[in-house]
């Protein structure tokens, strides 16, 4: 079954623009350009900070579930990193909107390929444990700003986060 080492290069490949825009972003400010304002700057750079974030999740997900068993599948999914990475500094630096349309491709290629993933496998996921690392991340971590200013707004009275949070049962 080739299906977690295909979801671990897309994660790992997933990851890539955040960290392009990151540093693109960083260099900006660095020579002053906040063109936008300070504040919404700062916004944009915590975003996309917590975006990378919320990918490496999936990634440590996906090798939790053994998708970079294989070198060959690591080596892969590094070099194409790697390139890509290389290849969105430049997009986004002259035009932002290009790099955030590249990703929104590889997003929705992620969800189609997950969903058809989830679909096709429905019965065999509901009989798996969820994977330790998915249960803390998606119960019990702080989730950094994008899941607290995208999806859970208040902490309850236990201090925890708002039942908006998936409750996880299984895989």
């Amino acid at each position: 079954d080739r299906d977690y080492a295909r979801f671990y290069v897309l994660e790992t490949v997933a990851r890539v623009p955040y960290f392009a825009y990151l540093s693109v972003l960083h260099l900006k400010e660095t020579f002053g350009q906040r063109y936008d304002g300070k504040e919404a700057f700062k916004e944009r750079m915590r975003t996309h900070y917590a975006e990378a974030d919320n990918e490496m999740h999936h990634l440590l997900i996906m090798e939790s579930l053994g998708g970079n068993s294989n070198q060959f599948d690591r080596i892969l999914a590094q070099t194409m990193a790697f390139f890509y990475y290389w290849y969105v500094i430049p997009v986004f630096a002259f035009s932002e909107s290009s790099a955030y349309h590249l990703s929104e491709l590889i997003e929705d290629h992620a969800y189609n390929t997950y969903n058809g993933y989830l679909t096709n496998h429905a019965d065999m996921l509901k009989s798996k444990p969820v994977p330790d690392i998915a249960r803390e991340y998606y119960e019990n971590d702080n989730p950094f700003l994008f899941d607290l200013f995208c999806t859970v707004k208040d902490i309850d009275d236990d201090n925890k986060y708002s039942d908006r949070r998936p409750k996880l049962e299984t895989l």
